[in-house]
């Protein structure tokens, strides 16, 4: 993005900010479903994200300079909102980063054919890549912008190449009952809220402007993801030893059961090139992110003692939950999505809007039409979402 802050370059912020490793796990997650249920959940689930990046934009408009998830939370909610905030920021940072280890870890050993113990996949990938949290941000900024451009040119590739082997036959299957199953992943997938405050302060607070980036860029995920679902679910059937299923009980991403139905090496390393990508930015951004956030909730200065603290506190607690359960990849993803960004970038910011509105009397221009009634319809949707989502944790453990 320039200086002067545009549509064309916030809309690449959000965009950016969305695509990661979640994008991995969502043919895996959805297969049962199939593709047309998956591809309406996806439509309901970036209308309801791009409402809710357009409540955390009035938010920002009205706390100008406030560039923070939890300063917004306590100064609409108070201190219970505060607590609320960041007990969810650290869970859902913490999920993900329990995700991008393993999911770095498998992709290691599969690219190198290493036959090591499948916990030993996220120890290698934190020792490589813990120094990324070392260096300064100006650094690791330069480095992923060569990783973004081997993400896209990965992507586009594989999808070039990919395309002639999609067979419609299996695209046809579909099974409704499972669509709620689809939520979790796509909340994770569509989420990019966080970085809202800091384009709001980018772009001047300039709301017709950031309202169209965040339209727009919240709207190329939903393209990106159809043709990914489109093209995966059009190559790997359901069912079968290497079929998604299997794929889902492994815990395994949906690039893995590829070299099994392609008979072009080209594609599948292209595949497998895009998931490193796509799982490696996704890891230093979490990374970062919650870095960043640690050392200021905790006072940590940045200085060489302090970024070594704030690296155990980042990777410590996930690498223990990496190495215990090294096929954990697709359920972080999901209790991500399901909990962390549901509550937290779902929930929240229909709370705080509500409150700014009718409780605080803010003066803030409304960046989402139809008032309580529209309020209200995304606190059911996000509602349904939940309960689905507890349905499934308890079946899960009984």
């Amino acid at each position: 993005m320039n200086n002067k802050g545009t549509v064309f370059g916030g809309s690449l912020l959000v965009a950016g900010t969305s695509i990661g490793g979640g994008m991995l796990a969502l043919p895996v997650l959805t297969s049962v479903a199939g593709f047309l249920p998956s591809f309406c959940i996806y439509i309901l689930c970036w209308l309801f994200m791009a409402s809710t990046g357009l409540l955390f934009l009035e938010i920002s408009q009205w706390l100008k300079g406030e560039a923070n998830i939890v300063t917004m939370a306590e100064r609409t909610l108070g201190k219970p909102g505060k607590a609320f905030a960041w007990i969810l920021y650290l869970f859902l940072f913490y999920c993900l980063t329990v995700a991008y280890m393993v999911g770095c870890g498998n992709i290691f050993l599969d690219l190198t054919g290493l036959r090591l113990p499948d916990w030993m996949g996220p120890m290698i990938c934190v020792i490589l890549f813990c120094p990324l949290i070392l260096i300064s941000t100006t650094k690791v900024s330069h480095l992923n912008i060569w990783l973004v451009a081997g993400l896209a040119i990965s992507y586009f590739g594989f999808v070039f190449l990919g395309f002639r082997y999609v067979q419609p036959s299996l695209l046809a299957n579909h099974d409704w009952s499972y669509s709620l199953k689809v939520l979790p992943i796509a909340f994770t997938s569509f989420a990019y809220q966080g970085i809202i405050p800091t384009l709001a302060d980018h772009m001047h607070y300039d709301g017709k402007k950031i309202r169209k980036a965040i339209l727009i860029g919240s709207f190329i995920p939903l393209l990106a993801y159809t043709l990914w679902e489109w093209l995966i679910l059009g190559i790997v059937p359901i069912e079968g030893a290497h079929g998604l299923k299997e794929t889902l009980k492994q815990g395994q991403n949906a690039v893995y059961p590829l070299k099994y139905f392609l008979y072009n090496e080209s594609v599948y390393w292209l595949g497998q090139a895009f998931a490193f990508f796509a799982l490696i930015t996704s890891f230093i951004g979490v990374s970062l992110g919650l870095r960043d956030f640690l050392a200021d909730g905790l006072n940590v200065e940045k200085n060489r003692k302090g970024k070594f603290l704030l690296a155990l506190f980042v990777l410590l607690p996930p690498l223990a939950i990496a190495i215990t359960y090294p096929h954990i990849f697709l359920i972080a993803l999901d209790y991500a999505g399901g909990f962390g960004c549901a509550l937290l970038l779902g929930l929240l910011p229909i709370l705080m809007v509500w409150q700014s509105r009718y409780r605080l009397s803010s003066h803030s221009q409304p960046q989402l039409g139809g008032g309580k009634v529209v309020l209200m319809m995304l606190v059911l949707f996000v509602s349904i979402e939940l309960i689905s989502e507890v349905r499934q944790l308890f079946l899960r453990m009984f």
